[in-house]
C-alpha cells in the first residue's frame, strides 16, 4: 500500500536559488522603457518625416561654429545651404521693386518704373 502513495515533489528548481535573476527582469523592462520612451520622441518630433518620399521639410540650424545651416529635403533630394554674411557679387546691382506683407500673410511685389 505504501508504494501507491503519491510522492510529493518539490517545486523548486536549481534556478530559483539565485539571487541574480530578479536583475534580468529589471533589464527587460529598462529595455522597454527606452524602446518606448525613443518611438514617443519621434512622434513628438515628427522625425518619421524626414524619412517620407513624399514630404517636403525645411530645416534651419547654427552648428558649433555659429554659422546657420538650411537643410532642404524635397522627395529623396536632401540640399544642404550654409547661410554667410559675405556679400556675393560685390555691391554692384539695382533695385528692382519693393515687396509688401498684407495683414493676412500674403505677399505681394510691386516692380519700380525704371527697373524695366
Amino acid at each position: 500500500m505504501r508504494y501507491l502513495k503519491k510522492r510529493r515533489f518539490s517545486t523548486r528548481t536549481a534556478g530559483d536559488d539565485d539571487p541574480l535573476s530578479g536583475v534580468a527582469n529589471l533589464f527587460d523592462v529598462g529595455l522597454v522603457f527606452i524602446v518606448g520612451l525613443f518611438l514617443a520622441l519621434m512622434t513628438v518630433y515628427h522625425i518619421m518625416d524626414f524619412f517620407s518620399e513624399t514630404s517636403e521639410i525645411t530645416i534651419m540650424k547654427k552648428n558649433e561654429q555659429g554659422e546657420l545651416e538650411i537643410i532642404t529635403k524635397k522627395g529623396k533630394e536632401i540640399k544642404i545651404e550654409k547661410v554667410t554674411d559675405k556679400k556675393i557679387g560685390g555691391e554692384e546691382g539695382m533695385r528692382l521693386g519693393t515687396a509688401y506683407q498684407l495683414k493676412d500673410g500674403r505677399m505681394i511685389y510691386v516692380p519700380d518704373e525704371n527697373s524695366k
